[in-house]
């Protein structure tokens, strides 16, 4: 596949990312770079074939924290960290804040689970910020925090089971302005990054604005929101409004899925086009019908996969990569036969799990 990072180097485990044969309990090894020094997405990275222990030494208690399960994205979470908790033999406590909004549910659960005996948390962030106070109390517990996915900024984490989501925005942007490089004519594009304030978006944003830069695309305007589809979809409205001869939108998965219905209604299916910076199901499926031209996969399952392997690690004092990370590849129209669904999205009919006994 030609999206494919250049620093991914084993293709033997690439290919077994792409065939689908890492699947369930034989989900490994996974291609993935690992970040020294840890937590700087600045540092270099080495690549490497990771492979998670074959069981824990004893059911340990892990408390996981989502910001939600309003989309597909977080359900692949859920399912990663679901399945590799049985896996291993360990007990899992799921909970969820009900949106980026609620930075003090999400603390009140963190702070729960932990007076309940967990044993470890793995915590997926509203705010890159805000809670840096909590790791630092849970940390001075001598209890491991793993970050998952979001990222967050205190210097106190155990682990970090996440991925450039500033790479992410600029493989979306690396795309269009591959198909609109310089002195092409000039196409609009609005951008929806996803919710003001939060880690991921802000590096999304930073990486999508910067590779775009110097091409033929106009970035009309930037449309912050909540990921909840209702949100999303009142943005794409007001943004299609504003600018009637728009090219592209391009955003949050939720906004690709979103806009696609829209589209429809209006009569613009063919006159305005879609990109997601992230991969669901929504997504998988609007490229599999030429509806979404194409989206990077960060192997969302295998994140959640690795988290839960990081804190039983980090719990039976074995070694462990502090800041790990699927590597990152481009799904377009041309390559999706090729795709493995299983790294990155929850089998069909998977329902959310809160519980492992």
């Amino acid at each position: 596949m030609r999206h494919l990072l250049k620093s991914v180097t084993s293709s033997a485990a690439l290919a077994l990312v792409l065939t689908g044969s890492a699947v369930a309990d034989d989900w490994f090894p996974y291609p993935v770079e690992v970040w020294d020094p840890p937590f700087d997405m600045a540092s270099p990275r080495t690549s490497k074939d990771y492979v998670p222990l074959d069981k824990a030494a004893q059911p340990w208690d892990i408390c996981v924290s989502f910001p939600h399960m309003k989309d597909a994205y977080w359900l692949g979470v859920d399912y990663g960290v679901v399945e590799e908790a049985r896996r291993l033999g360990v007990r899992l406590n799921v909970v969820e804040a009900g949106g980026y909004t609620e930075l003090s549910t999400q603390i009140s659960q963190i702070e729960d689970c932990v007076s309940a005996g967990a044993d470890a948390v793995i915590i997926g962030a509203i705010s890159f910020d805000g809670l840096n106070n909590l790791v630092g109390e849970i940390r001075s517990k001598d209890i491991p925090v793993i970050d998952v996915i979001n990222g967050m900024s205190s210097d106190k984490l155990s682990a970090k089971s996440l991925v450039s989501f500033g790479e992410m925005g600029a493989k979306a942007g690396a795309f269009l302005a591959e198909r609109h490089p310089a002195g092409g004519d000039a196409v609009k594009v609005a951008w929806f990054p996803g919710p003001a304030g939060a880690g991921w978006v802000e590096a999304g944003n930073t990486g999508f604005q910067g590779t775009i830069d110097g091409s033929a695309i106009e970035l009309v305007d930037t449309k912050y929101g909540d990921t909840g589809k209702e949100a999303q979809a009142r943005l794409v409205e007001d943004t299609l409004e504003a600018y009637p001869d728009l090219d592209y939108i391009v955003g949050t998965a939720v906004t690709a899925e979103a806009a696609i219905p829209i589209l429809r209604s209006r009569g613009l299916t063919d006159r305005v086009k879609v990109v997601s910076y992230y991969y669901t199901p929504g997504v998988d499926r609007g490229i599999a019908r030429g509806q979404i031209l194409a989206a990077p996969t960060d192997s969302t399952v295998v994140q959640g996969r690795i988290a839960v392997d990081q804190a039983v690690r980090i719990l039976e004092g074995k070694d462990y990569d502090k800041h790990v990370g699927p590597a990152l590849y481009v799904v377009t129209q041309e390559s999706h036969a090729e795709f493995d669904p299983s790294s990155t999205l929850a089998p069909d009919g998977f329902r959310p799990v809160f519980s492992v006994e």
